[in-house]
């Protein structure tokens, strides 16, 4: 791993607050230490930290992933109920779900135009709205 994808992630933690051990260190310079975002599944992250050689569990990815989210480094999106995808762009924004390969990308935000929302039951508010359009590609 090159030594500014480390220092990204060691910012990017850094920012958050939280401790860089040695697998957040990894999987953090592998999620951002190119500056580029990142869709992620658990499996995936745990395939591209074994690639690299990071000694790392696919469960301590898991507890990795649901830390960064719920200190807000990234958000987790559902596709389906078997599967999430984890995505280090915090704008809102939409995203395409190409069926064909389970692959999830981000869709242009200033095309997408939400007129109304339907009003929240009594005692509830919206909290955020994630759009995600299934796409097919054409035979």
């Amino acid at each position: 791993m090159c030594a500014m994808a480390t220092e990204r992630g060691a910012s990017w933690l850094s920012k958050a607050g939280l401790r860089p051990t040695r697998q957040r260190l990894g999987l953090a310079a592998l999620l951002v230490g190119d500056g580029r975002n990142r869709h992620v599944t658990a499996e995936s992250l745990f395939a591209a930290a074994k690639e690299t050689g990071q000694p790392v569990s696919l469960a301590t990815v898991y507890n990795t992933l649901r830390a960064f989210c719920d200190v807000g480094l990234m958000r987790e999106i559902t596709v389906d109920g078997s599967r999430s995808y984890f995505d280090t762009n915090m704008h809102d924004h939409p995203h395409f779900y190409w069926e064909d390969d389970g692959e999830l990308t981000d869709a242009p935000s200033d095309e997408l135009e939400i007129s109304r929302l339907p009003r929240a039951p009594k005692g509830a508010s919206i909290a955020k709205v994630d759009v995600v359009i299934r796409l097919r590609r054409d035979e």
